[in-house]
């Protein structure tokens, strides 16, 4: 990398440990002669195509370190997609304000406007790097291991799993349905099984978008439960759908975009549909975007993880290396130890890495050890509640 100026922008959702990988890679930049300067788009694409960037290098290093362990995006995200046209425009931005390296922090489609960014470079001559840096809470990048935030979530959830259970356990609803975050992959839903310390805790049946169900089968697997255990708690992941391919008839939101189209009110239409073919009363907790982005959940796994991201972002920037993400290779499981490695972004872009079917239950309402042995040393302990 010769002595140049970097940006880094956010794309789609945050998470509780993105800020972690800006703050790896903002002190590994300050460590580097060739990084002349690093700014940080406010907003995502938008805040770069409106030249609205912040200076990060002459930052005092301990607010850097404690926005690292802060959650949300301390630079801001955004959602907006780019049309042909803007690659362009990105390009000029880029030439006029002598910006040598991008990096770029997001999932599947944030990789693949940075895979697209990378080869417009390449056809207009213009000497940039482009580097992305893993970030979802779905955990359905290509190649990594796993995805920074996505421990974190999981953990949120199995303990929203565990203390439902303890409600549901205390005064029965009887049956509680517990919505989890999850448009297409199971990944979250399947963490909530970490909850589970005796035969009966819950939750008692979990369901993935990988496969889908119907609502005659869903009922009957509750009432199974009910009629063993007086209440039932199930997991559902917000993606599922029947075996129709349909939302079980909840709303949808933006159901124009094949990226974006998902149920908004899932947990409540199961839970109103089971309690009519049930006859027993049912509610739905739903804990939505709390779930992505409370701070107290972030493990340190996972903050320490989404650091190293960044800071193998920019090593591989001072390397000379363009067109790849950073990914995490799982180097132990018994005591747990990982590593970075570069993958190029067309092995990750768009591509979508779901629940393995052979991780889930042959009844599709249950996880197996194989997931287990995966999550557990990423989520670490969750401790059971005592009882008389």
């Amino acid at each position: 990398m010769k002595p140049a100026n970097a940006l880094i922008a956010h794309g789609g959702g945050p998470t509780a440990v993105i800020n972690a990988s800006l703050a790896g890679l903002v002190e590994e930049c300050r460590r580097q002669p060739n990084v002349s300067m690093l700014y940080g788009a406010e907003f995502g694409l938008r805040g770069v195509l409106e030249e609205k960037w912040i200076s990060l290098l002459g930052r005092d290093p301990e607010l850097i370190r404690s926005i690292g362990e802060s959650p949300g995006s301390a630079l801001g995200s955004s959602r907006l997609k780019l049309e042909d046209p803007d690659y362009e425009r990105v390009l000029d931005v880029f030439q006029r304000n002598n910006i040598r390296c991008f990096f770029y922090t997001g999932g599947n489609g944030s990789m693949d406007t940075a895979l697209r960014l990378a080869q417009c470079a390449g056809a207009s001559d213009y000497e940039l790097q482009v580097i992305g840096i893993p970030k979802t809470i779905d955990n359905d990048l290509a190649v990594t291991d796993h995805t920074p935030g996505y421990a974190s979530t999981a953990h949120f959830f199995a303990a929203a799993a565990r203390d439902v259970g303890e409600d549901n356990r205390s005064l029965p609803s009887p049956i509680s349905v517990l919505e989890v975050l999850g448009r297409n992959a199971g990944w979250v839903a399947a963490a909530t099984s970490i909850a589970r310390k005796h035969e009966d805790d819950a939750p008692h049946l979990i369901y993935f978008p990988e496969r889908p169900i119907s609502l005659d089968q869903m009922a009957a697997d509750v009432e199974q439960v009910y009629r063993r255990l007086g209440r039932a708690v199930v997991a559902v992941c917000e993606g599922q759908l029947d075996d129709t391919g349909r939302t079980f008839g909840a709303e949808v939101d933006r159901p124009e975009s094949s990226v974006h189209r998902l149920a908004s009110n899932l947990g409540h239409t199961l839970a109103r549909l089971l309690s009519a073919k049930l006859g027993v009363r049912a509610r739905a907790e739903k804990p939505g975007l709390l779930g992505r982005c409370c701070g107290p959940f972030a493990t340190g796994v996972d903050r320490r993880e989404a650091f190293d991201c960044g800071r193998a972002a920019a090593i591989a920037a001072v390397e000379g290396r363009t067109g790849v993400m950073v990914a995490i290779q799982r180097d132990s499981n018994d005591p747990y130890r990982s590593s970075t490695f570069l993958t190029a972004l067309e092995n990750v872009a768009r591509l979508e890495r779901l629940l393995p079917l052979e991780w889930i239950a042959p009844a599709g309402n249950d996880i197996l050890p194989a997931f287990t042995e995966y999550a557990a040393p990423l989520i670490g302990g969750l401790t059971g509640y005592p009882r008389l």
